[in-house]
């Protein structure tokens, strides 16, 4: 490794997430490694004589970023659509969706996202004569937070195909009205997704999720749409710090343009993408996803790991539970996926060397996701794959410890909490049942249980900041009095966001610390976060450099 650095930053409070070595006042970076951490005179010592100076001023200096939960190419197609994240009430919604569709003449369908499930009342629910009604003639469809739900007006239904309804498969639903046609109301992705196939992208940024396979007949001009769409993505995750981001959707098409981003040298974030298992796959797709390992294994892209959905969400009512939902006992819900057809991935992707990663948000799919890790382990033998749940809504507390006891990694969003930052408590508290609040959003109780937990967003369903994540878990409040106490302290969060996302990604060797010989994967913030009271950081902090494999990818003006 060279002597000199070509890149120094100084007069910082680095914080390592390094038990060897956790604080320091400079960092040295040469080519795209980490050359030294230390004392601003021992690190300026190794300047060599071209080499570019940062001066943090006095703010923290960490790792970059590593997102370890999000929709690469929803989120970079949201930064085009209409957002309606804390729009409330009918008249606000009418104003936003009209001067939208004012200022997009040529889009084929107008779309908006984070829409909240009340956003015209507590008491009505939105159906598509409300979108009917302020756009009539324009096909015009919008997301829920969640993004498991969208709402489209009767335009919308007619082009798709919809409007009289149809089958959409075990777990999705066109929703029904009184008058024998389609309220407006689709829930999960083969209920929308011919809706989005509508748009000037031909909903090509669902496909990862909702189908899990490649569009057919791209053009050349689609190809280059969609390139500089995740492109302009990837940059705006850049702008928050973010270095490494795990993408929970994925077919080999978004593997393929990221790959040609890392060849062309503009990819500004290390991205892993998965190999989405539907349930209306053959057992032996596994072997497709064993060969994307094999076929992206760079440090910038891979293809390492398989995405499954167990259920959908509690606030639609599509989340899997044990014994129902608050607001409606007794209603459980389905799973997507039997419990012989996810044993079999689990232990056929165990065996192929794929972690495993699982969308269960209600207390029965996490279970019988659980249960399917057990039964690889009784088929395999114990290995080190670290497979995951992701986002543990609500946990019967009898699965707490199998946690640590399979080995299994806690994939939480903080910034998800009903009554945080982000999201209302209602109606979510009711459909949880206020005897169940306890194993609700549970970080710390599964992090003293001996889980590893690790942040994310889920950008676009809740912005990509961490600083909003990392308010989130240092601020939030029990719902009633004698409720645990779920709150992480400062540095867990900042190694929830950092060491520990790179250790699920089985990179720990490398990348997550700010340690001589690691990947030169840092952020400079803007403030001393140490030093920024706990409910004012999302509102304080920003990023001013984003350096990423040693390239400076985000710089503030």
């Amino acid at each position: 490794m060279p002597q000199t650095a070509d890149l120094i930053i100084r007069n910082a409070r680095v914080l390592t997430m390094d038990e060897a070595s956790p604080s320091a006042e400079a960092v040295a970076v040469a080519g795209n490694r980490i050359l030294a951490v230390g004392s601003n005179d021992a690190i300026t010592a190794l300047a060599g004589p071209s080499a570019k100076v940062i001066d943090a001023k006095g703010a923290t200096v960490l790792p970059g970023f590593n997102e370890a939960h999000m929709h690469i190419f929803p989120g970079s197609v949201s930064l085009r659509q209409l957002n309606l994240h804390g729009i409330q009430g009918f008249e606000a919604l009418k104003k936003a969706m009209q001067d939208y569709a004012a200022a997009n003449p040529d889009e084929p369908l107008l779309m908006g996202f984070s829409a909240d499930y009340s956003i015209i009342s507590l008491t009505e629910s939105v159906t598509r004569h409300h979108l009917d009604a302020i756009l009539p003639d324009r096909p015009f469809m919008m997301f829920a937070p969640d993004h498991h739900t969208a709402w489209a007006n009767t335009a919308a239904l007619e082009k798709a195909g919809l409007l009289h309804g149809k089958d959409v498969g075990v777990g999705n639903e066109v929703v029904m009205g009184d008058d024998g046609m389609a309220s407006g109301e689709l829930r999960e992705g083969n209920a929308f997704g011919p809706v989005s196939a509508l748009a000037s992208t031909g909903g090509r940024e669902e496909l990862g999720m909702v189908t899990g396979m490649d569009p057919e007949n791209v053009t050349p001009d689609q190809y280059a749409l969609d390139r500089a769409i995740l492109k302009n993505g990837l940059e705006y995750c850049a702008s928050w710090g973010v270095t490494s981001i795990q993408n929970f959707d994925g077919n080999h098409y978004q593997l393929r343009l990221m790959h040609d981003l890392e060849q062309a040298g503009e990819l500004p974030c290390r991205i892993r993408i998965p190999f989405h298992m539907k349930n209306f796959m053959d057992l032996a797709e596994l072997d497709k996803a064993a060969k994307w390992k094999t076929e992206f294994a760079t440090d910038m892209v891979r293809g390492d790991f398989v995405k499954v959905f167990m259920d959908g969400v509690l606030d639609s009512q599509t989340a899997f539970m044990l014994e129902g939902y608050g607001d409606r006992p007794g209603y459980t819900y389905e799973p997507l996926f039997s419990t012989e057809a996810f044993n079999a991935i689990a232990t056929k992707a165990d065996a192929l060397g794929l972690q495993v990663a699982v969308h269960a948000i209600g207390s029965a799919a996490i279970r019988q996701t659980l249960d399917g890790y057990e039964a690889a382990v009784k088929a395999n033998g114990r290995r080190d794959l670290r497979h995951r749940i992701e986002h543990i809504e609500i946990i019967d507390p009898a699965d707490i410890p199998r946690f640590k006891e399979l080995g299994v990694v806690a994939s939480m969003q903080p910034v998800h909490v009903p009554g945080g930052t982000c999201f209302p408590l209602e109606p979510t508290d009711a459909r949880i049942g206020e005897d169940r609040w306890e194993y609700a959003y549970a970080w710390r109780t599964m992090k003293e249980a001996g889980a590893p937990v690790v942040f994310a967003s889920d950008w676009p369903v809740s912005p990509v900041s961490p600083f909003q994540c990392i308010q989130d878990a240092l601020t939030r409040k029990p719902w009633k009095d004698g409720l645990p106490d779920q709150r992480f302290t400062l540095m867990e969060s900042l190694e929830a966001y950092t060491a520990i996302g790179a250790w699920v990604e089985f990179m720990e060797d490398r990348k997550g610390k700010l340690k001589p010989g690691f990947l030169a994967d840092i952020v400079v913030l803007s403030h001393d976060i140490e030093h920024v009271a706990p409910d004012q950081i999302m509102d304080t902090v920003r990023t001013a450099v984003t350096i990423c494999d040693g390239r400076i990818t985000h710089q503030a003006a």
